[in-house]
């Protein structure tokens, strides 16, 4: 049986409006314990802000921490649907060595995927396929 991405998904994400503050968001991702937010405008995810874009592009940069989220945040936002499956998404993660993915259906924001759910998968049997990417993104990715 194929395991689907909205199999593995956190159904609960942060999000983020783009006119926010990269403070609110350090402060959202620290209250949640999380370490990436999706970025929303006009109700369509269209980046994401982590701990490390916070760190090299506000903090080593000396920008004030008052500087709007859309300006620091990873735009080009990469999603996937959740009717792929999960090779499909480790696949994916793999190519553009991220940890993280949003999940998106008909342009909604539904869920979240990371590489410690793959991990989480792979740990109670998951496909032996998917755990060979996974073991690829960990060692590869710097994201």
């Amino acid at each position: 049986m194929t395991t689907l991405v909205q199999d593995i998904m956190k159904k609960v994400v942060l999000s983020i409006d783009a006119s926010m503050a990269v403070i609110d968001a350090a402060k959202m991702m620290d209250d949640a314990s999380v370490g990436a937010i999706v970025v929303i405008q006009e109700n369509i995810a269209v980046g994401i802000i982590t701990e490390r874009d916070i760190v090299k592009r506000v903090v080593a940069k000396g920008k004030p921490s008052q500087i709007n989220v859309k300006e620091v945040m990873s735009p080009n936002l990469v999603v996937i649907n959740p009717n792929n499956t999960v090779l499909d998404l480790a696949q994916l993660m793999k190519e553009r060595q991220i940890h993280r993915v949003p999940v998106v259906k008909d342009d909604r924001l539904i869920g979240m995927v990371t590489s410690f759910d793959l991990v989480r998968f792979c740990s109670i049997g998951g496909e032996p396929e998917v755990s060979k990417i996974t073991d690829q993104i960990l060692l590869t990715s710097h994201t």
